[in-house]
C-alpha cells in the first residue's frame, strides 16, 4: 500500500523558506511551443481561481516574511486591474516582503498600460520579466506571439519608467531563423534599458502544437550546429554589454541577478501556490495539479490538489544540489557543499567528475567545480552524469 502523501502545508520545521512562487494560469492565447500550466480565453474562471488561491494560502499556519516573491504564469498581467488588486491583497495577507526584497512579475508586451504599470508599482513590484522572445516580426509570427517587434521596444521603455528592473526572455533556434536574425535581436535587446536577459533554445515539448507539427513535418527544427552558434554568440556578446553570464540561460548587470531563481539553483527551500506550482518545504518536493479546472474545483472544496510529491533522502538532496549548481557559471563551492551536506564530493561523484575534467567539460578553480566553456554546450548530459 503506498505511503500517504505528506502534509505539504505543514509548518516549516527549521528556518522557513524565504521565497514564494505564485502561479497565474491565464492567457489570451496559448503559443504553439508553450507547455506551461494555463488556460486561454477562459477569463470567466478568474474569480473562482482567486477564491481557490485564497483557500490554498489559508493552509499556511501564519504570515511569513520572505526575501523574494515571483508571480509567474500564464500571463499574470492578463488580469484586469480590479483582479490584480485582489490578487496582491491575498499576497499581502500571507507574506511580508523583507526590506530590499525582490518582487517579480511576468508579463507580455501587449496589454501593459500606464495605468496597469502604475498599479504594479504601487503594489510593490520592482522587477518585471517580459516575454518578448524576438525583435523580428517574422520570427514572432512563427512563434505565434501576439505583439510586434516595435511594440515590444516601446513597452520596454514604458516599463523602465515605472519598474526599476526590466528583464527580457528571448528564444533562439526557431525554425527558419538564421544566425544573423538572432544577432540582430540580441543587438536590439542590448540597446534597450534592461538589467537582465534570459535566452532559451526552442524546445518541442510533448503535447504542444509545435511538437505535433514537427512530427508531421510541418515545422522543422534548426540544425544543431546553427543552434550551437546562436548560443555561442549569446554567451560571447551579451557580457560585453556589462550583463554578466551567471547561469546557463541568464545574464545580468552586477547586482541584478534574479534572486528568486537563485533560490532554486542554490537548492534552497521555497513556497509555491496556484495550479502547477512547485514547492520545496521540509525536504519534500511537491507539485500542484496542472489541470487548472481540477485545481480550482479541489480548492473551492478545500481539498489539497497535488500532482506529485517526493520526500528527498539526504543522498538525493546532495546530488540535486550538485545538479542545480552546475547551471551557475560560478559552479559549486565544494567546501561549502561538503559542510552543508556532510558528504565528500569525491565519494559521491568522484569518478564522474574526474571523467569530465579529463574530457575538458569540467574544471576546478579555487575550490569551485564548474563547467568549462565547452562544457556549457553539453551541460545537460554532464549534469545528468553527476546525479
Amino acid at each position: 500500500m503506498p505511503a500517504p502523501a505528506p502534509n505539504v502545508y505543514a509548518p516549516p520545521e527549521g528556518e522557513p523558506p524565504r521565497a514564494v512562487y505564485l502561479h497565474v494560469p491565464f492567457c489570451q492565447h496559448r503559443c504553439g511551443y508553450c507547455d506551461f500550466t494555463l488556460v486561454a480565453r477562459q477569463d470567466d474562471l478568474i474569480p473562482q481561481w482567486l477564491t481557490a488561491l485564497g483557500n490554498e494560502l489559508q493552509r499556511l499556519d501564519r504570515p511569513y516574511e520572505v526575501d523574494t516573491i515571483f508571480v509567474g504564469g500564464g500571463t499574470p498581467t492578463h488580469l484586469n486591474e480590479t483582479q490584480l488588486e485582489e490578487f496582491f491583497q491575498l499576497i499581502r495577507s500571507h507574506f511580508n516582503l523583507s526590506e530590499n526584497g525582490e518582487f517579480s512579475i511576468e508579463a507580455n508586451p501587449d496589454g501593459l498600460t500606464d495605468s496597469k504599470l502604475t498599479l504594479l508599482q504601487q503594489c510593490g513590484i520592482n522587477r518585471i520579466s517580459l516575454g518578448v522572445q524576438s525583435f523580428d516580426d517574422d520570427v514572432l509570427q512563427v512563434l505565434e506571439r501576439t505583439h510586434r517587434a516595435d511594440e515590444a521596444q516601446e513597452v520596454i521603455h514604458q516599463c523602465s519608467e515605472f519598474i526599476p528592473d526590466v528583464s527580457l526572455d528571448l528564444i533562439f533556434g526557431v525554425p527558419d531563423q538564421q544566425l544573423e536574425l538572432w544577432q540582430t535581436t540580441l543587438e536590439t535587446a542590448l540597446s534597450l534599458p534592461i538589467s537582465h536577459v534570459s535566452t532559451y533554445g526552442l524546445t518541442f515539448e510533448k503535447g504542444t502544437a509545435f511538437e505535433q507539427r514537427r512530427r508531421a513535418g510541418d515545422l522543422l527544427p534548426v540544425m544543431d550546429d546553427v543552434e550551437r552558434n546562436m548560443y555561442a554568440f549569446a554567451i560571447d556578446v551579451i557580457p560585453e554589454s556589462g550583463r554578466a553570464h551567471y547561469e546557463t540561460s541568464n545574464f545580468a548587470m552586477p547586482g541584478h541577478e534574479c534572486r528568486h531563481n537563485m533560490v532554486y539553483w542554490d537548492a534552497s527551500e521555497y513556497f509555491g501556490f496556484g495550479p502547477g506550482a512547485a514547492r520545496y518545504v521540509n525536504g519534500v518536493r511537491s507539485t500542484n495539479a496542472r489541470n487548472v479546472t481540477r485545481w480550482i474545483r479541489d480548492w473551492l472544496e478545500n481539498r489539497d490538489s497535488l500532482q506529485d510529491h517526493e520526500v528527498l533522502s539526504a543522498d538525493a538532496r546532495a546530488r540535486e544540489a550538485i545538479y542545480l549548481a552546475m547551471r551557475l557559471v560560478r559552479g559549486l563551492n565544494v567546501p561549502e557543499f561538503e559542510t552543508r551536506f556532510n558528504v565528500s564530493l569525491t565519494e559521491l561523484v568522484g569518478n564522474e567528475v574526474t571523467h569530465h575534467i579529463e574530457g575538458g567539460m569540467l574544471e576546478v578553480v579555487d575550490g569551485w567545480l564548474r563547467l568549462t566553456r565547452e562544457g556549457r554546450f553539453v551541460a545537460d548530459s554532464v549534469m545528468i552524469d553527476l546525479v
